[in-house]
């Protein structure tokens, strides 16, 4: 199930697609209590999904006469984020000029501050004035589905609610002037989210899903979620053992290899570039640069 937030008639609603892609339903069209997709995963009720299974097979508003938002649109907290969690872009990150464990030895955490995430189709403020390097990262999104306190790894993937494509956007200039990275990835409009989330019961656990980003329709990161160093079931329980991870966390895991600034010279993304994000299972995430 794929569960997406939306504008339809300059009303945000929230609920699910149809099984094909081609129209969507809203909880409250269902009568449904749920405001949100953030109001269903923490206080899901299982005759509510009973009703969204029945709707799914049927046709609802036309996914052409909506606007995508990020299916949580308003995080509940700051954006978990993993840095140098695909060995390949352990290599690169030189290029980059950030300091990390080029080892991969241990898991490198970093907040992104997310004041509201941007959807399916936002425009991504190039933030020129400030930084002359943009630049993008294709990484699968972890949701929580409930609060998780001491969880050991064999039962992790009970707490997921679902998976998603997220663009770590970055300001290559200011994380290396800064010489941290929570500046240079939380600007405004550098969360990228969506275009849903659909539910973990469509994938095969362990994942292993591609990973695609691609500029102006031109492949730049092609991997594998297999490839990754530490895995989503070992985070959770890394995290958990001393945060409680509440339902609805986001935890992005990190990005391989191909990203703008790992290029000689670098590829870093300009005004009117369309950069999307693909990732198997996930469909595909498409913004613009203003």
């Amino acid at each position: 199930m794929k569960f997406a937030t939306w504008v339809h008639n300059g009303c945000e609603e929230a609920g699910i697609f149809s099984k094909d892609l081609q129209s969507v339903h809203s909880f409250a069209s269902l009568g449904l209590s749920c405001g949100s997709v953030l109001d269903f995963i923490i206080s899901p009720k299982e005759q509510d999904m009973d009703a969204l299974r029945c709707a799914e097979g049927k046709n609802g508003i036309p996914a052409n006469d909506i606007m995508l938002e990020a299916p949580i649109p308003v995080p509940r907290h700051d954006i978990i984020c993993l840095g140098i969690n695909y060995a390949d872009h352990a290599r690169e990150t030189a290029a980059i000029g950030v300091s990390a464990d080029k080892n991969c030895s241990q898991c490198v955490y970093f907040s992104k501050r997310t004041a509201r995430a941007l959807g399916h189709g936002g425009i991504i403020e190039n933030h020129f004035d400030i930084n002359g390097r943009l630049d993008y990262e294709a990484e699968l999104a972890v949701i929580i589905g409930k609060d998780a306190r001491r969880v050991k790894k064999e039962n992790a993937w009970d707490y997921v609610f679902g998976l998603a494509c997220f663009n770590d956007l970055s300001a290559r200039d200011l994380q290396q002037k800064h010489n941290q990275w929570f500046f240079g990835k939380s600007l405004d409009t550098f969360t990228a989210f969506g275009p849903y989330i659909a539910t973990l019961d469509e994938f095969e656990i362990p994942l292993k899903l591609a990973v695609r980003s691609r500029v102006n329709g031109e492949i730049r990161q092609n991997a594998t979620t297999a490839d990754m160093i530490f895995t989503p079931d070992f985070v959770i329980e890394e995290l958990s053992a001393g945060m409680t991870l509440d339902a609805g966390t986001i935890i992005a895991t990190g990005t391989p290899a191909g990203v703008g600034a790992g290029f000689t010279p670098h590829r870093c993304m300009k005004p009117g570039d369309v950069c999307e994000i693909d990732i198997e299972g996930c469909g595909v995430l498409r913004n613009t640069v203003g």
